[in-house]
């Protein structure tokens, strides 16, 4: 029983915000915007110049909207680079906020970045050893390979957690001290203003919901382990 609330918990911390960032998003994506003079890629260009970031570039993708510090890209999916929607300028404003943190060399960017990498290495790492703890066991009938199956399951899930926990502050970032300060300097009107906010609102409680997802899932494998 216990096991069934803590699915049902996963499920709706995983999928209602989903379901409700879809809903805003939609909602602001239907009917373009008279008053902007241009589309997200544009506005993201502009942006991007306006804070001497001309060797940003901006990309169209089917990846998902996202920054990228690799390639120092700004992406977004087509219907928001084409588009003059309340959602399509607002997220383009949100993926700059992050090449400006990134020109910053803003601390909170900066480990999240060195984290994504080392936690690819800690995923194979771990995928290995839990393909290993069973066959050491068989072999040595040591107790200790409980302990190697623990660190497995931490180096696959636990660092994937860290990433999520340090994710969050990163978007709010973006989001609340990047782009809305900036969409108040004349980009949008009062009521566009109060759109773009519940647009930014509704995608950071999706990062939030992951975050206690990820938690509630690496608890849950943890007890599994354990016994």
């Amino acid at each position: 029983m216990p096991y069934l609330v803590l699915l049902t918990v996963l499920l709706l911390l995983l999928l209602g915000p989903q379901w409700w960032v879809q809903r805003v998003m939609q909602r602001y994506h239907r009917t373009p915007e008279a008053n902007f003079p241009g589309n997200g890629s544009e506005l993201a260009r502009h942006l991007l110049n306006r804070f001497h970031l001309q060797t940003v570039k901006v990309e169209v993708t089917d990846s998902g909207d996202h920054y990228d510090p690799a390639t120092r890209s700004v992406r977004l999916t087509a219907d928001k680079f084409n588009a003059r929607t309340l959602t399509a300028i607002t997220t383009a404003a949100h993926e700059v906020g992050h090449a400006i943190q990134h020109a910053a060399d803003e601390p909170m960017l900066r480990w999240r970045t060195r984290l994504v990498a080392i936690t690819s290495v800690s995923q194979k790492l771990g995928s290995f050893l839990l393909f290993a703890a069973p066959v050491l066991t068989l072999v040595t009938r040591a107790p200790s390979t409980g302990a190697i199956t623990l660190l497995a399951a931490f180096l696959i899930m636990g660092m994937n957690v860290l990433v999520q926990l340090l994710t969050l502050p990163v978007e709010l970032d973006a989001s609340f001290k990047k782009a809305l300060p900036l969409l108040k300097t004349g980009y949008l009107t009062a009521e566009q203003l109060q759109g773009a906010r519940r647009i930014l609102q509704a995608a950071a409680f999706t990062y939030l919901a992951a975050s206690l997802a990820g938690l509630l899932n690496f608890w849950r494998w943890m007890q599994v382990l354990k016994r």
